[in-house]
């Protein structure tokens, strides 16, 4: 789906529960779509739609994110004891997609495929809990990281 798609598609969103879709929150919007693939901070997501909406405070950039993970447009992440990150869902996906997060190299990858499918139907049917959603965070350590100290130092909370 296009960025102006997608962008059509979250305005809906705020329209079918109330809300309107401000310039302030459309640049927040905006700048989530074309970050998709990293896991930003809020002090990351602010630098970035100032620099688009150069009068916007922290605080509303703050207020938005809060209403994107309320709306569930977006997630908010905390992996450990790390300043939390946000991620955009993927409309097409039921459920958050999962993570793997390297201990050395901070290195966050992606796993998109729902592997917890036949987990979900077992709940329902033995135990009558219907999964609304789910997420999984798996932390480890990339064989290349443990053999020679880790040639891809990467960002804190990043993917890229």
């Amino acid at each position: 789906m296009k960025l102006q798609e997608r962008m059509e598609s979250i305005s809906q969103k705020f329209v079918e529960k109330g809300y309107k879709m401000t310039t302030q929150r459309e640049a927040t919007v905006r700048v989530l779509l074309e970050h998709e693939n990293d896991h930003l901070s809020s002090e990351e997501i602010y630098l970035l739609v100032k620099g688009i909406y150069p009068e916007i405070g922290i605080a509303t950039v703050y207020r938005s994110l809060e209403l994107l993970t309320e709306l569930r447009i977006v997630e908010k992440m905390s992996f450990g004891k790390r300043v939390a990150l946000f991620d955009l869902r993927s409309e097409e996906q039921t459920h958050m997609h999962h993570h793997l997060i390297c201990t050395v190299c901070r290195k966050m990858e992606e796993i998109k495929d729902d592997w917890l499918s036949e987990l979900e139907e077992r709940l329902e049917r033995e135990l009558g809990f219907k999964v609304m959603d789910h997420r999984l965070e798996f932390t480890g350590v990339y064989q290349n990281c443990s053999k020679s100290g880790c040639a891809r130092k990467s960002g804190i909370g990043s993917s890229r």
